[in-house]
């Protein structure tokens, strides 16, 4: 087996082992909700949770809020809106602003989001991380090592399945 130098170089890869696992956590979480139906990916997922969470926002409260850049808000925004499940009007106030909202069909997505999909996908990561304790780097070797054993799909299923 090759060497895992990502891994070994520790904190020097640091920003790199994150990223890999960041995209391995919504690649499984993919599955989670394609399995449950959802036509939604889970990156889109922070923008509509912050606008059931907080209300209508502007594309850079909503970058604020998400913790991205503005450019990458807007196209996340613009995604979202050819999907039906945002709306972007001028505000009331301000003539100049546009203001970001859910539409009937993005409620639905969420209140269907909390019941269904939001549980199962937070059960799989806290049944991954369960058991992290010590350094930074030897929990993240953990979390790995998780997702190697056992994907955040089986562990969804697995979540599921203990529950009534």
């Amino acid at each position: 087996m090759v060497e895992d130098v990502v891994k070994s170089l520790g904190f020097l890869c640091l920003g790199s082992r994150f990223r890999r696992i960041g995209e391995r956590l919504q690649a499984d979480t993919q599955e989670v909700i394609e399995e449950l139906g959802v036509s939604i990916q889970p990156a889109q997922y922070p923008f509509i949770g912050a606008i059931d969470r907080l209300g209508p926002l502007t594309i850079g409260e909503l970058a604020q809020a998400v913790g991205i850049t503005q450019p990458g808000a807007t196209r996340t925004v613009s995604q979202l809106i050819e999907a039906g499940f945002l709306d972007m009007q001028p505000s009331s106030e301000d003539q100049r602003r546009r203001v970001v909202s859910l539409t009937t069909e993005g409620q639905e997505l969420v209140d269907y989001s909390k019941q269904k999909v939001w549980p199962r996908v937070a059960a799989a990561v806290a049944d991954l991380c369960g058991d992290l304790d010590g350094p930074l780097l030897e929990q993240l070797a953990a979390i790995e090592d998780g997702l190697a054993e056992a994907s955040l799909i089986r562990r969804a299923i697995a979540a599921r399945e203990k529950t009534p």
